[in-house]
């Protein structure tokens, strides 16, 4: 049996346009359990549609996958030979301005939310705005009913300043799914040393993330990112790097422009986005087994690569998911 065989590969984020054939990608790849965006900047009205279509689909193809609520469902799941499917918000506008949402939707199946995508919200500053306002009183009510429910926290597209105030409110450690390190390619939405250190000094995992636009685009080299990851796990600990692949399956370019403009700017159609080409070595789940190979040849001993495929997810989920429970339900 390989090392990605023996492996429980977790994957950080994605946000594909799920069907059986997205997911059976995923278990062609070997990837046992994965946070799937099921919102972004839906308000409450809609992500309830959504997580209705999660729940037909599940009910659909339950020989595949299934709705996982606890890090010890991994596990199953790596046992069954099926995905464990952890519903996330990439942005908190499901929770509206009601920090009763929280538990709402916790109760509704979903374990994870990234605090802003990109903009300031009603919680605090996106990693492109000009200014990061930090994280707001409203902001640190939800971080507290987020930690209360069980809902682990999401910095991947949140401001510096908001990032460090969020992991300093928290009262668990939290995560940033799919981001990289600043020296690694230098845009906002990768992440710098004051924001690393001390989510990793508070328990925290940093997924590093292979779309294009964050990583280097369609020609970075596999020994390129499996450096990265090591130089990660040099620099922070083999217990705090995991893997964020960010696909971005089964869309159309209209979605990309959805994505990226929401409701809150027009979409010129001569400026429409499209999505960016992927290097030729990973361009699906399919490919996560070349991705071991890349960090076997890095250099990196089995033990190490077994935490950074899945064993740190897995850990930080069942730590926040999984001992919050009976706070949940007093």
């Amino acid at each position: 049996m390989s090392m990605h065989q023996q492996a429980t590969v977790v994957d950080g984020l994605q946000i594909s346009n799920w069907s059986r054939p997205v997911l059976e990608e995923l278990r062609t790849g070997g990837v046992s359990a994965v946070n799937a965006t099921c919102a972004v900047w839906e308000n409450a009205a809609e992500t309830i549609r959504s997580i209705a279509q999660w729940l037909e689909l599940a009910n659909r193809n339950d020989d595949l996958f299934f709705l996982a609520t606890s890090g010890a469902d991994i596990e199953r799941a790596k046992e069954q030979n099926k995905i464990a499917v952890f519903l996330g918000f990439q942005n908190t506008s499901p929770f509206e301005d009601d920090y009763r949402y929280v538990e709402l939707f916790h109760r509704l199946g979903v374990r994870i939310a990234q605090l802003t995508y990109n903009n300031q919200n009603l919680l605090g500053g996106g990693c492109f705005e000009a200014e990061d306002s930090g994280l707001t009183r409203y902001g640190r009510v939800v971080v507290s009913e987020m930690n209360r429910v069980g809902m682990l926290i999401d910095l991947s597209h949140v401001g510096y300043r908001t990032s460090r105030e969020a992991i300093e409110a928290s009262t668990v450690p939290v995560a940033i799914t799919h981001s990289n390190p600043l020296w690694f390619f230098d845009t906002p939405r990768n992440k710098p040393h004051d924001v690393i250190q001390p989510l990793v000094d508070r328990g925290g995992v940093i997924g590093c993330c292979l779309y294009p636009t964050v990583s280097g685009g369609e020609h970075m080299t596999i020994e390129s990112f499996a450096g990265m990851v090591a130089r990660m796990v040099d620099q922070y600990g083999p217990s705090h790097v995991g893997l964020g692949s960010d696909c971005t399956r089964g869309w159309d370019h209209e979605f990309v422009g959805w994505l990226r403009n929401g409701r809150w700017q027009p979409t010129a159609p001569e400026n429409s986005p499209r999505w960016p080409a992927w290097p030729n070595w990973f361009t699906g789940p399919e490919d996560f087994p070349r991705l071991t190979e890349g960090l076997v040849a890095a250099g990196l001993t089995d033990g190490t690569i077994a935490a950074v495929l899945g064993g740190n997810f897995s850990r930080l989920f069942a730590e926040v998911m999984d001992t919050t429970k009976e706070k949940a339900n007093v």
